[in-house]
């Protein structure tokens, strides 16, 4: 997990465990405003698109899912 995304995290909703919560979508801890923030910030952040097709609740309900995005549109660009 990377330090800088957990700040994003943080940044949007600091009530939040977000090393830990698996749940972000599914209990509405993340708002529509929050993730258009979020995907702001990640992209210029990590400097990497993220297609709308990509802005789906599997992607978002974990930190963790929300690295393993970030890391594999990385790598395809």
């Amino acid at each position: 997990m990377d330090e800088r995304l957990l700040e994003i995290l943080e940044d949007i909703n600091p009530e939040v465990d977000f090393e830990s919560c698996t749940t972000l979508i599914d209990d509405h801890l993340l708002d529509s405003l929050s993730i258009i923030s979020l995907v702001a910030e990640i992209e210029e952040e990590f400097d990497i698109t993220i297609p709308t097709v990509e802005i789906i609740p599997e992607n978002f309900n974990s930190a963790e899912k929300l690295w393993e995005m970030i890391t594999r549109l990385a790598e395809e660009d």
